[in-house]
């Protein structure tokens, strides 16, 4: 089977036997060290063809001994099993509970013969029961951990970052096969004034075996590799990854290739050393955290969660599968066949198909409530608008939730359609509307950003005074720039169809109004019709036929 489609055709496989796989997500890491302000920093991109984007909620609770908790897989809704609640949980909005812990995921799949379909915990619900008990971090690698050796693991290979206002890590862990009890995995902390990342393919190489400090891992890790004929050699040559998730085109090209773009942004010479990598002249794999040029900001991150390759070799918006108007997305699949060969599409960091998308803001230097900030967005990272989510929040916002809408039922009250009808709108027309969805998108994020200041302020000091008054405050913040939000989007929305209808451009005033005669008509329009380049293009194919004579 040729390699470029091997995880395409696995994801075929696995939901025959009922477990969900998507060539999908992104995670970008910034440790404390690493960022303008100290903070641990995050993102992390839902992606996957169907899933409806929405915040969810998981209230603190206190709950009597020998409470059981159900657990369904994240992907399918599938009922795995029961586990043991705990006593108390913690306040969880999207992926950051009230301590500040954040976790999010790709899955790298690795070896499908170690999928365990009897187990209990699957990668989602591994995330969120961690982080209704986790305080930190560390905390949070126990229980995950804990949880997989006592009810077993039910997904594939699967990337973990797990971070709290201080330390960040990555953990990779992979089941035992069915039947087995129980995941091999391994977890590193990401050395403080580093970045970082994971995007569905097993990151961690070699790693110390006698650094409790840095580096945690299953007892057996190494055994059960030599045991499977996954390795052999000396422990201290183990990689994680060679030996459950061994690289292919896919992984490399789809995969490895996002980590190098966002290295490539931040450090020029790790971009232009590991460029033959990507490309398959090089076999020396991406390190797993590399020093950036400059500290990183909460910007810094959400830009980057944009990113097509743009101004890179992979750059994928100057050729004709870009259209006329460089659009940077193309059509699923990821591999495609023409005159009986097989070709790929390079797959950006941003990509169309993404549910929902956050960054997430972790300091230790603020109250817990105030300190961790979930900016969140629907749909795809490129088109949305990041809104403040703070950690303490208690309520989600009507337009980030599931009430009224999901993946096949639109409403105009979820944030979720409002961006997709928005973006879709953007696709086919890229450069000529992407300036206009910019300068609506910057406005509002550079608000919120330039507000930040003067809200956490006044958080604090009602903080000290009452701590509930401060978590109202913030929860009744975070709903209000929401709701804001859509309400924005759907007047963009409303301008986009107006403003190039037709395959024309109606004018524009310098304060956004559209521009009308002297008798209160609409404004001659222009009609720029296709770039010349593609006009140059379209003239090549059809040779004479056009042609006035």
């Amino acid at each position: 089977m040729n390699k470029i489609v091997n995880k395409l055709i696995l994801s075929v496989v696995l939901a025959i036997v009922g477990v969900s796989y998507t060539l999908a997500c992104t995670n970008l890491i910034v440790t404390p060290g690493a960022s303008v302000d100290g903070s641990s920093i995050v993102s992390y991109s839902a992606d996957s063809y169907g899933m409806f984007g929405h915040l969810c909620h998981y209230p603190a609770s206190v709950n009597a001994k020998g409470t059981l908790r159900p657990i369904h897989d994240w992907d399918t809704g599938k009922f795995l099993g029961n586990i043991a609640e705990a006593e108390r949980t913690y306040n969880v909005i999207g992926n950051i509970n009230e301590n500040q812990v954040t976790i999010a995921e790709t899955t790298f799949t690795g070896r499908e013969e170690l999928i365990d379909t009897t187990g209990i915990m699957d990668y989602g619900s591994l995330i969120y029961v961690a982080l209704q008990r986790s305080r930190t971090a560390r905390e949070a690698i126990q229980v995950m951990t804990d949880l997989v050796a006592e009810y077993g693991y039910y997904s594939s290979g699967e990337s973990f970052t797990i971070a709290d206002p201080r330390e960040v890590w990555i953990m990779e862990m992979i089941g035992k096969g069915p039947g087995v009890k129980g995941a091999v995995w391994v977890a590193v902390r990401i050395p403080d004034g580093c970045i970082s990342a994971h995007a569905n393919q097993a990151r961690i190489h070699q790693f110390p075996l006698d650094d409790k400090e840095n580096c945690l891992y299953s007892a057996d890790v190494i055994s059960f590799a030599r045991a499977k004929k996954y390795f052999v050699g000396k422990n201290s040559e183990f990689s994680f990854a060679n030996a459950y998730a061994p690289l292919d085109f896919s992984a490399r090209r789809y995969c490895e290739a996002r980590v190098w773009s966002y290295y490539n942004m931040f450090s020029k010479e790790v971009g232009k050393k590991y460029l033959p990598y990507i490309a398959g002249h090089s076999a020396e794999p991406l390190p797993l955290y590399i020093r950036p040029d400059r500290k990183l900001s909460v910007r810094d991150i959400q830009l980057a969660m944009r990113d097509h390759y743009e101004d890179t070799p992979l750059d994928i918006t100057k050729d004709l599968g870009a259209g006329a108007w460089q659009m940077p997305y193309r059509p699923s699949p990821l591999s495609f066949v023409a005159d009986g060969k097989e070709y790929f599409n390079e797959r950006p960091i941003s990509t169309q198909q993404t549910a929902w998308v956050f960054v997430s803001q972790m300091r230790n230097h603020m109250h817990n409530p105030v300190g961790g900030v979930l900016w969140f967005g629907t749909d795809d990272a490129n088109l949305t608008v990041f809104t403040p989510v703070y950690c303490c929040t208690n309520s989600v916002p009507e337009c980030y939730s599931n009430k009224t809408a999901d993946g096949v039922t639109f409403s105009w009250d979820s944030s979720f359609w409002v961006f997709n009808w928005v973006a879709n709108m953007t696709y086919m027309r890229y450069s000529q509307m992407i300036g206009d969805v910019r300068t609506w998108q910057d406005r509002m994020e550079s608000s919120f950003l330039k507000s930040q200041a003067d809200i956490e302020r006044r958080a604090m000091a009602l903080y000290e005074q009452n701590p509930d008054e401060a978590c109202k405050y913030l929860t009744n913040y975070t709903i209000a720039c929401a709701q804001q939000t859509i309400g924005e989007w759907r007047k963009l929305g409303e301008f986009l169809i107006v403003r190039y209808n037709d395959m024309v451009v109606k004018q524009v005033n310098p304060d956004g109004s559209f521009k009308r005669t002297p008798d209160g008509q609409c404004a001659p329009v222009t009609r720029p019709g296709y770039p010349e380049d593609f006009n140059r293009r379209v003239a090549a194919e059809t040779g004479e036929r056009y042609l006035m004579k």
